[in-house]
């Protein structure tokens, strides 16, 4: 909570690719369609998950960010972006392409940044909740969205087990989960790499490694200076004081000898570049005016209209409840 006398509210925001992914696989055995015959089973899955989590934290806003899916600036700057992915069925492409108009359609707000991903939209909504003193929760089934977390913003990472099965993460959380601080976690997805991105990290520097020199001797400008100018003597120091203190392997020489290596500077950076995300996308909430895209509760017909077109009268139930009454910001 704020440290001003009332709380501060809450803004949602839904990886909404990511769960639309997510709810194809899991759901294309159930070929469920709509009432005009279009397959709608990643759709319905996305949109339960979404009226879960908006009947377990109760958000004042909720926002989907979603792919611009005729360009990327991500690709332009490196042709095998994501290169490797399977092929997407057309069956999630076509829920894919619906998806914006469904959410625009209900009056819940949407942003499909040119160019760019829901990952910059996710990264712009964590900025926006600092500037204007929200708590903001993130949904996703990515890690990318990590380097989000901080005193404002936590990451509902959705894996099995739905909603409540799903770690809620903050600083403390990340920092026990993975050994990093969450200022320094794109740092360590820099030095990691990303095999679904088709980024691979630093030659010679796995998870551990990663973790273990950002949180004892990062960050990695202080790092990088080191090797530089002072042969690394600072990073064999500092490591090796953590290795006899914690009864650790010795990793020292090892690792001064991977960033020293030709092409591991580079490599960090340009990996760095592609997993920066932009944070400065207008996202159109005006939370003061009344009737803004995005702002719950929504009206109850428009609400019934559209989730009872998805043809599951238990979904369009719990959306009119979910979505048409008021909300109370419940997350600290």
């Amino acid at each position: 909570m704020s440290m001003n006398s009332s709380p501060r509210r809450l803004l949602l925001v839904v990886d909404a690719p990511s769960l639309l992914h997510r709810n194809h696989h899991a759901r294309a055995h159930t070929r469920m369609i709509d009432r005009a015959g279009r397959p709608a089973w990643a759709l319905h899955g996305m949109l339960r998950q979404i009226l879960d989590s908006i009947d377990a934290f109760a958000p004042d806003a909720v926002l989907f960010g979603l792919d611009d899916r005729t360009a990327s600036v991500r690709r332009d700057a490196y042709p095998d972006y994501k290169a490797g992915r399977a092929e997407k069925d057309p069956m999630l492409v076509e829920q894919l392409g619906r998806a914006g108009a469904m959410l625009d359609a209900l009056g819940l707000a949407t942003l499909t940044p040119p160019g760019l991903e829901a990952d910059d939209v996710n990264a712009s909504a964590a900025a926006w909740a600092v500037r204007n003193d929200w708590n903001c929760v993130v949904i996703t089934s990515d890690r990318d969205a990590f380097a989000l977390i901080s005193d404002h913003t936590q990451v509902l990472r959705l894996i099995n087990g739905g909603i409540n099965g799903s770690p809620l993460l903050n600083p403390a959380r990340l920092y026990a989960m993975y050994g990093v601080p969450a200022t320094r976690y794109l740092e360590y997805a820099a030095l990691r790499g990303d095999a679904s991105d088709n980024l691979p990290g630093v030659s010679g520097i796995g998870e551990k490694t990663a973790a273990a020199l950002l949180d004892q001797v990062g960050p990695m400008e202080r790092v990088w200076s080191d090797i530089d100018d002072n042969s690394g003597r600072e990073v064999t120091s500092v490591l090796d004081r953590w290795a006899a203190d914690t009864g650790s392997r010795r990793i020292s020489a090892r690792v001064v000898r991977a960033l020293s290596a030709p092409g591991a500077r580079s490599r960090y950076d340009f990996n760095l570049r592609m997993m920066t995300c932009h944070e400065d996308l207008d996202l159109r909430l005006t939370p003061d005016i009344p009737g803004t895209p995005g702002l719950l509760p929504l009206d109850l017909d428009r609400v019934a209209r559209v989730v009872g077109f998805l043809g599951v009268q238990a979904t369009t139930s719990l959306a009119q409840r979910v979505l048409s009454t008021n909300p109370a910001s419940v997350v600290s």
